[in-house]
Protein backbone atom coordinates (compact mmCIF):
# COMPACT_ATOMS: atom_id res chain seq x y z
CA UNK A 1 0.00 0.00 0.00
CA UNK A 2 1.38 3.68 -1.28
CA UNK A 3 0.44 5.69 0.90
CA UNK A 4 1.08 9.85 1.03
CA UNK A 5 0.25 12.21 3.75
CA UNK A 6 0.56 16.24 2.60
CA UNK A 7 1.18 18.54 5.50
CA UNK A 8 0.06 21.82 3.36
CA UNK A 9 1.07 24.94 4.88
CA UNK A 10 -2.56 26.40 3.71
CA UNK A 11 -5.48 24.81 2.15
CA UNK A 12 -5.24 25.27 -1.64
CA UNK A 13 -6.55 27.85 -3.38
CA UNK A 14 -6.03 27.02 -7.39
CA UNK A 15 -8.09 30.20 -8.36
CA UNK A 16 -6.60 32.81 -6.17
CA UNK A 17 -2.83 31.37 -6.29
CA UNK A 18 -0.60 29.84 -8.55
CA UNK A 19 0.98 27.97 -5.37
CA UNK A 20 -2.81 26.02 -5.19
CA UNK A 21 -2.32 25.12 -8.66
CA UNK A 22 0.83 23.22 -8.07
CA UNK A 23 0.05 21.62 -5.20
CA UNK A 24 -3.15 19.84 -7.23
CA UNK A 25 -0.84 19.55 -10.18
CA UNK A 26 1.37 17.06 -7.95
CA UNK A 27 -1.16 15.51 -6.28
CA UNK A 28 -2.91 14.62 -9.51
CA UNK A 29 0.95 12.77 -10.13
CA UNK A 30 0.59 10.69 -7.01
CA UNK A 31 -3.21 9.80 -7.76
CA UNK A 32 -2.18 8.80 -11.37
CA UNK A 33 0.77 6.67 -9.75
CA UNK A 34 -1.92 4.64 -7.42
CA UNK A 35 -0.83 6.94 -4.19
CA UNK A 36 -3.26 6.81 -0.93
CA UNK A 37 -3.24 10.64 0.00
CA UNK A 38 -4.44 12.25 2.85
CA UNK A 39 -3.82 15.98 2.85
CA UNK A 40 -3.86 18.33 6.66
CA UNK A 41 -3.15 21.55 7.72
CA UNK A 42 -3.63 23.81 10.46
CA UNK A 43 -4.75 26.51 8.72
CA UNK A 44 -8.43 27.40 8.20
CA UNK A 45 -10.14 26.75 5.04
CA UNK A 46 -11.57 30.00 2.92
CA UNK A 47 -14.34 30.65 0.58
CA UNK A 48 -11.57 29.91 -2.48
CA UNK A 49 -9.88 26.60 -0.31
CA UNK A 50 -10.04 23.15 -3.16
CA UNK A 51 -13.43 21.14 -2.42
CA UNK A 52 -11.64 17.78 -1.65
CA UNK A 53 -15.06 16.21 -0.84
CA UNK A 54 -15.24 14.83 -4.67
CA UNK A 55 -12.09 13.19 -4.70
CA UNK A 56 -10.81 10.42 -3.00
CA UNK A 57 -8.25 12.35 -1.23
CA UNK A 58 -9.11 12.19 2.61
CA UNK A 59 -8.37 15.36 4.60
CA UNK A 60 -7.85 16.19 7.93
CA UNK A 61 -7.50 19.50 10.28
CA UNK A 62 -4.44 19.25 12.67
CA UNK A 63 -3.23 21.03 15.84
CA UNK A 64 -0.02 22.44 16.41
CA UNK A 65 2.57 21.59 18.75
CA UNK A 66 -0.08 18.71 19.90
CA UNK A 67 0.73 15.54 20.44
CA UNK A 68 -2.81 14.48 18.85
CA UNK A 69 -0.61 14.56 15.82
CA UNK A 70 1.33 11.55 16.93
CA UNK A 71 -1.43 9.00 17.24
CA UNK A 72 -2.51 10.41 13.91
CA UNK A 73 0.50 9.83 12.39
CA UNK A 74 1.32 6.47 14.09
CA UNK A 75 -2.47 5.25 13.13
CA UNK A 76 -1.91 6.63 9.27
CA UNK A 77 1.65 5.01 8.79
CA UNK A 78 2.44 7.01 5.64
CA UNK A 79 5.43 5.60 2.98
CA UNK A 80 5.97 9.38 2.23
CA UNK A 81 5.33 12.74 3.39
CA UNK A 82 5.44 15.77 1.58
CA UNK A 83 5.66 19.26 3.45
CA UNK A 84 4.43 21.91 1.84
CA UNK A 85 6.89 24.96 1.96
CA UNK A 86 9.93 25.12 4.93
CA UNK A 87 7.35 25.80 7.35
CA UNK A 88 5.46 22.67 7.79
CA UNK A 89 9.04 20.78 7.69
CA UNK A 90 9.94 22.81 10.76
CA UNK A 91 6.76 22.61 12.59
CA UNK A 92 6.39 19.05 11.82
CA UNK A 93 9.08 16.99 10.46
CA UNK A 94 10.87 16.10 14.09
CA UNK A 95 7.31 14.37 14.41
CA UNK A 96 7.25 12.54 11.10
CA UNK A 97 11.12 11.12 12.06
CA UNK A 98 10.61 10.18 15.30
CA UNK A 99 7.01 8.28 14.53
CA UNK A 100 7.75 7.42 11.16
CA UNK A 101 11.63 6.85 10.75
CA UNK A 102 11.36 5.10 6.96
CA UNK A 103 9.03 7.78 5.67
CA UNK A 104 10.49 9.29 2.53
CA UNK A 105 10.42 13.29 3.38
CA UNK A 106 9.63 15.14 0.49
CA UNK A 107 9.65 19.68 1.00
CA UNK A 108 7.76 21.18 -1.83
CA UNK A 109 9.56 24.59 -1.70
CA UNK A 110 6.73 26.78 -4.45
CA UNK A 111 9.42 29.08 -4.39
CA UNK A 112 12.95 29.59 -2.47
CA UNK A 113 11.61 31.84 0.12
CA UNK A 114 14.83 33.14 1.18
CA UNK A 115 15.81 34.48 -2.01
CA UNK A 116 12.70 36.34 -2.66
CA UNK A 117 13.29 37.63 0.94
CA UNK A 118 16.35 38.69 -0.46
CA UNK A 119 15.46 40.31 -3.32
CA UNK A 120 13.32 42.39 -1.48
CA UNK A 121 15.92 43.74 0.71
CA UNK A 122 17.86 44.22 -2.35
CA UNK A 123 15.18 46.11 -4.05
CA UNK A 124 14.80 48.76 -0.52
CA UNK A 125 18.61 49.66 0.24
CA UNK A 126 19.07 49.63 -3.80
CA UNK A 127 21.42 47.35 -4.10
CA UNK A 128 22.43 44.25 -6.16
CA UNK A 129 21.90 40.56 -5.02
CA UNK A 130 24.56 39.22 -3.16
CA UNK A 131 25.82 36.43 -1.09
CA UNK A 132 25.81 38.95 1.93
CA UNK A 133 22.17 40.00 1.26
CA UNK A 134 21.23 35.87 0.72
CA UNK A 135 22.91 34.63 3.89
CA UNK A 136 20.69 35.77 6.67
CA UNK A 137 18.63 33.56 9.33
CA UNK A 138 15.98 32.92 6.66
CA UNK A 139 18.32 31.07 4.37
CA UNK A 140 19.76 28.98 7.18
CA UNK A 141 16.42 27.80 8.20
CA UNK A 142 15.15 26.85 4.37
CA UNK A 143 18.58 25.08 3.46
CA UNK A 144 18.32 23.33 6.82
CA UNK A 145 15.05 22.28 6.20
CA UNK A 146 16.24 21.08 2.46
CA UNK A 147 18.88 19.05 4.41
CA UNK A 148 16.55 17.18 6.78
CA UNK A 149 14.37 15.35 3.85
CA UNK A 150 14.92 12.93 1.63
CA UNK A 151 13.96 14.68 -1.51
CA UNK A 152 13.10 18.39 -2.04
CA UNK A 153 11.02 19.54 -5.39
CA UNK A 154 12.17 22.62 -7.10
CA UNK A 155 10.69 24.63 -9.29
CA UNK A 156 12.85 26.92 -11.23
CA UNK A 157 15.90 26.18 -12.82
CA UNK A 158 17.94 29.17 -11.43
CA UNK A 159 17.28 28.63 -7.66
CA UNK A 160 18.02 25.05 -8.67
CA UNK A 161 21.69 25.72 -10.20
CA UNK A 162 21.59 28.83 -6.86
CA UNK A 163 21.46 25.32 -4.72
CA UNK A 164 23.38 23.43 -6.35
CA UNK A 165 26.32 26.17 -7.26
CA UNK A 166 26.48 29.02 -4.37
CA UNK A 167 25.14 26.63 -1.41
CA UNK A 168 26.91 23.31 -2.36
CA UNK A 169 23.56 21.44 -1.87
CA UNK A 170 24.46 18.15 -3.57
CA UNK A 171 21.91 16.87 -6.63
CA UNK A 172 21.10 13.69 -4.94
CA UNK A 173 18.45 15.92 -2.60
CA UNK A 174 17.37 18.09 -5.53
CA UNK A 175 14.42 17.51 -8.30
CA UNK A 176 13.72 19.91 -10.63
CA UNK A 177 9.33 20.20 -11.03
CA UNK A 178 8.51 23.10 -12.81
CA UNK A 179 4.51 23.35 -13.29
CA UNK A 180 3.46 19.99 -14.59
CA UNK A 181 0.89 21.61 -18.13
CA UNK A 182 -0.70 19.29 -21.24
CA UNK A 183 0.93 20.30 -24.22
CA UNK A 184 -1.00 23.24 -26.19
CA UNK A 185 -2.52 22.55 -29.50
CA UNK A 186 -2.68 25.38 -31.86
CA UNK A 187 -6.71 24.53 -33.13
CA UNK A 188 -6.92 25.32 -29.22
CA UNK A 189 -5.12 28.75 -29.40
CA UNK A 190 -7.26 29.33 -32.64
CA UNK A 191 -10.55 29.23 -31.51
CA UNK A 192 -9.94 32.09 -28.82
CA UNK A 193 -10.43 35.62 -29.73
CA UNK A 194 -7.97 37.05 -32.41
CA UNK A 195 -6.01 40.32 -32.02
CA UNK A 196 -8.57 42.79 -33.30
CA UNK A 197 -11.09 40.90 -31.09
CA UNK A 198 -8.82 41.70 -28.34
CA UNK A 199 -8.86 45.07 -26.43
CA UNK A 200 -7.20 46.46 -23.13
CA UNK A 201 -3.99 45.49 -20.51
CA UNK A 202 -4.85 42.92 -17.71
CA UNK A 203 -2.76 41.57 -14.78
CA UNK A 204 -3.97 39.44 -12.19
CA UNK A 205 -2.39 37.82 -8.79
CA UNK A 206 -3.17 37.06 -5.06
CA UNK A 207 -3.02 40.45 -3.28
CA UNK A 208 -1.65 38.72 0.36
CA UNK A 209 1.48 38.00 -2.04
CA UNK A 210 3.68 41.04 -1.46
CA UNK A 211 5.55 40.47 -4.68
CA UNK A 212 2.27 41.11 -6.67
CA UNK A 213 1.46 44.44 -4.54
CA UNK A 214 4.87 45.84 -5.21
CA UNK A 215 3.89 45.19 -8.71
CA UNK A 216 0.79 46.91 -8.98
CA UNK A 217 1.91 50.58 -6.79
CA UNK A 218 4.78 50.34 -9.77
CA UNK A 219 2.74 49.63 -12.61
CA UNK A 220 0.36 52.31 -11.21
CA UNK A 221 2.51 54.81 -10.91
CA UNK A 222 5.17 54.27 -13.07
CA UNK A 223 4.65 52.37 -15.80
CA UNK A 224 0.63 52.99 -16.54
CA UNK A 225 0.76 56.75 -17.20
CA UNK A 226 3.25 56.39 -20.28
CA UNK A 227 1.25 54.41 -21.96
CA UNK A 228 -1.81 55.54 -20.92
CA UNK A 229 -0.67 58.80 -22.59
CA UNK A 230 0.29 56.80 -26.18
CA UNK A 231 -2.98 54.55 -25.76
CA UNK A 232 -5.82 56.84 -24.08
CA UNK A 233 -8.50 54.77 -25.19
CA UNK A 234 -7.31 51.33 -23.38
CA UNK A 235 -7.64 50.19 -19.92
CA UNK A 236 -5.60 48.76 -17.02
CA UNK A 237 -7.45 45.47 -15.85
CA UNK A 238 -6.18 44.15 -12.35
CA UNK A 239 -7.54 41.06 -11.31
CA UNK A 240 -7.18 38.88 -7.85
CA UNK A 241 -8.17 37.71 -4.45
CA UNK A 242 -7.79 38.75 -1.18
CA UNK A 243 -8.39 42.88 -2.90
CA UNK A 244 -8.28 45.13 0.54
CA UNK A 245 -9.08 48.76 0.90
CA UNK A 246 -5.65 50.00 -0.01
CA UNK A 247 -6.12 47.55 -3.35
CA UNK A 248 -9.11 49.32 -4.28
CA UNK A 249 -8.24 52.94 -3.43
CA UNK A 250 -5.91 52.05 -6.89
CA UNK A 251 -8.99 51.97 -8.66
CA UNK A 252 -9.47 55.29 -11.32
CA UNK A 253 -11.60 55.32 -14.50
CA UNK A 254 -10.20 58.45 -15.47
CA UNK A 255 -7.09 57.06 -15.90
CA UNK A 256 -8.62 53.78 -17.07
CA UNK A 257 -6.88 51.85 -13.83
CA UNK A 258 -9.73 49.51 -13.46
CA UNK A 259 -9.59 47.13 -9.75
CA UNK A 260 -11.97 44.41 -10.87
CA UNK A 261 -10.81 42.29 -7.84
CA UNK A 262 -12.18 38.13 -7.55
CA UNK A 263 -11.48 36.90 -11.11
CA UNK A 264 -14.31 33.49 -11.38
CA UNK A 265 -12.57 32.39 -14.81
CA UNK A 266 -9.04 33.10 -15.47
CA UNK A 267 -9.76 31.87 -18.90
CA UNK A 268 -12.24 34.58 -19.88
CA UNK A 269 -10.13 37.34 -18.84
CA UNK A 270 -7.30 36.11 -20.69
CA UNK A 271 -8.80 35.38 -23.95
CA UNK A 272 -10.51 38.97 -24.06
CA UNK A 273 -7.02 40.76 -23.25
CA UNK A 274 -4.69 41.88 -25.72
CA UNK A 275 -1.44 42.09 -23.30
CA UNK A 276 -0.85 40.81 -20.01
CA UNK A 277 1.41 43.15 -18.10
CA UNK A 278 3.50 41.95 -14.87
CA UNK A 279 6.00 44.10 -13.73
CA UNK A 280 7.59 42.32 -11.07
CA UNK A 281 10.57 43.66 -8.92
CA UNK A 282 11.41 40.72 -7.05
CA UNK A 283 9.95 37.03 -5.72
CA UNK A 284 10.78 34.04 -6.88
CA UNK A 285 9.99 30.71 -8.78
CA UNK A 286 8.00 30.38 -11.54
CA UNK A 287 5.39 32.90 -12.08
CA UNK A 288 1.74 31.50 -12.15
CA UNK A 289 0.03 34.66 -14.43
CA UNK A 290 2.74 34.58 -17.38
CA UNK A 291 1.86 30.66 -18.10
CA UNK A 292 -1.66 31.51 -17.74
CA UNK A 293 -1.41 34.23 -20.42
CA UNK A 294 0.59 31.65 -22.42
CA UNK A 295 -1.74 29.17 -21.98
CA UNK A 296 -4.48 31.45 -23.55
CA UNK A 297 -2.43 32.28 -26.19
CA UNK A 298 -2.21 36.26 -24.52
CA UNK A 299 1.74 37.95 -25.07
CA UNK A 300 3.30 39.52 -22.24
CA UNK A 301 6.19 42.16 -21.17
CA UNK A 302 7.41 41.37 -17.82
CA UNK A 303 10.81 41.91 -16.16
CA UNK A 304 13.64 39.44 -15.96
CA UNK A 305 12.76 38.51 -12.46
CA UNK A 306 9.40 37.88 -14.34
CA UNK A 307 10.80 35.53 -16.89
CA UNK A 308 13.12 33.80 -14.90
CA UNK A 309 13.67 30.11 -15.17
CA UNK A 310 10.50 30.16 -17.35
CA UNK A 311 11.92 30.19 -20.82
CA UNK A 312 14.94 28.27 -21.37
CA UNK A 313 16.84 29.95 -24.25
CA UNK A 314 13.87 30.32 -26.09
CA UNK A 315 12.20 34.03 -27.32
CA UNK A 316 9.85 35.29 -24.83
CA UNK A 317 6.48 35.24 -25.40
CA UNK A 318 6.55 39.08 -25.83
CA UNK A 319 9.20 41.24 -24.00
CA UNK A 320 11.18 41.00 -21.23
CA UNK A 321 12.46 45.01 -19.78
CA UNK A 322 13.68 46.48 -16.69
CA UNK A 323 13.61 49.88 -17.65
CA UNK A 324 10.09 51.79 -16.72
CA UNK A 325 10.40 53.64 -20.42
CA UNK A 326 11.45 50.65 -22.03
CA UNK A 327 8.59 48.88 -20.16
CA UNK A 328 5.90 51.14 -21.20
CA UNK A 329 7.00 51.64 -25.08
CA UNK A 330 7.59 47.64 -25.57
CA UNK A 331 3.83 47.31 -24.39
CA UNK A 332 2.66 49.85 -26.42
CA UNK A 333 4.14 48.21 -29.53
CA UNK A 334 2.79 44.87 -28.61
CA UNK A 335 -0.39 46.08 -28.37
CA UNK A 336 -0.56 47.77 -31.28
CA UNK A 337 1.57 45.64 -33.75
CA UNK A 338 -0.06 42.88 -34.97
CA UNK A 339 2.55 40.76 -36.71
CA UNK A 340 4.54 41.21 -33.79
CA UNK A 341 1.61 40.31 -31.26
CA UNK A 342 1.04 37.10 -33.66
CA UNK A 343 4.59 35.92 -33.78
CA UNK A 344 4.88 36.90 -29.41
CA UNK A 345 1.73 34.22 -29.37
CA UNK A 346 3.60 31.68 -30.91
CA UNK A 347 6.46 31.67 -28.69
CA UNK A 348 4.36 31.21 -25.42
CA UNK A 349 3.08 27.98 -27.63
CA UNK A 350 6.47 26.78 -27.45
CA UNK A 351 7.89 28.32 -23.89
CA UNK A 352 4.47 25.81 -23.32
CA UNK A 353 5.70 22.68 -24.83
CA UNK A 354 8.89 22.78 -24.01
CA UNK A 355 9.21 23.66 -20.55
CA UNK A 356 6.64 22.80 -18.67
CA UNK A 357 5.78 19.20 -20.17
CA UNK A 358 3.40 16.79 -17.50
CA UNK A 359 4.52 13.66 -18.73
CA UNK A 360 8.59 13.99 -18.76
CA UNK A 361 8.62 15.48 -15.46
CA UNK A 362 5.92 13.33 -13.81
CA UNK A 363 8.07 10.83 -14.61
CA UNK A 364 11.08 11.93 -13.66
CA UNK A 365 9.79 12.42 -10.21
CA UNK A 366 8.32 9.43 -9.11
CA UNK A 367 11.70 7.84 -10.82
CA UNK A 368 13.46 9.55 -8.47
CA UNK A 369 10.99 8.95 -5.99
CA UNK A 370 11.27 5.09 -6.33
CA UNK A 371 14.87 5.17 -6.76
CA UNK A 372 15.11 6.91 -3.19
CA UNK A 373 12.71 4.41 -1.58
CA UNK A 374 14.64 0.85 -2.59
CA UNK A 375 17.56 2.37 -0.86
CA UNK A 376 16.81 4.71 1.96
CA UNK A 377 19.34 3.91 4.54
CA UNK A 378 22.13 4.36 1.60
CA UNK A 379 20.83 7.93 0.78
CA UNK A 380 20.66 8.86 4.12
CA UNK A 381 24.30 7.47 5.11
CA UNK A 382 25.30 9.90 2.08
CA UNK A 383 23.68 12.72 3.46
CA UNK A 384 25.63 13.75 6.23
CA UNK A 385 24.73 17.43 7.20
CA UNK A 386 20.71 16.10 7.13
CA UNK A 387 21.82 13.62 9.64
CA UNK A 388 23.33 16.36 11.97
CA UNK A 389 20.33 19.00 11.42
CA UNK A 390 17.58 16.37 12.09
CA UNK A 391 20.10 15.47 15.19
CA UNK A 392 20.06 18.92 16.72
CA UNK A 393 16.40 19.79 15.47
CA UNK A 394 14.32 17.43 17.21
CA UNK A 395 16.69 18.35 20.14
CA UNK A 396 15.67 21.84 19.97
CA UNK A 397 12.44 21.71 18.11
CA UNK A 398 11.00 18.85 20.14
CA UNK A 399 11.21 20.30 23.60
CA UNK A 400 10.00 23.57 22.30
CA UNK A 401 6.76 22.45 21.20
CA UNK A 402 6.53 19.82 23.88
CA UNK A 403 6.89 23.51 26.20
CA UNK A 404 4.36 25.11 24.04
CA UNK A 405 1.93 21.91 24.42
CA UNK A 406 2.00 21.49 28.30
CA UNK A 407 1.56 25.83 28.33
CA UNK A 408 -1.38 25.35 26.14
CA UNK A 409 -2.91 22.70 28.86
CA UNK A 410 -2.73 25.50 31.33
Amino acid sequence: MKNLLIIGFVWPEPRSTAAGTRMLQLIEVFKKNNYNITFVSTSSKTKNSFNFTKTNIQTSDIQLNNSSFDLFLKNLNPNIVLFDRFLTEEQFGWRVAEICPNALRILDTEDLHFLRNARKTALKKNKKLSLSLLMNDLTKRELASIYRCDLTLIISKFELKLLKKKFKVDKSLLQYVPFLLNPIKLDVINSYPIFEERKNFVTIGNFKHEPNWNALLYLKSKIWPLIHQKLPDAKMLIYGAYATNKVNQLHNEKENFYIKGWAESTQDIFINARICLAPLQFGAGLKGKLVEAMQFGTPSVTTKIGAEGMHKNLPWNGFIEDSVNEFAQKSVELYTNQKLWKISQQHGIEIINKCFSKEKYSKKLIKKIELIKKDIIRHRLNNITGALLTHHTVKSTKYMAKWIEEKNKK
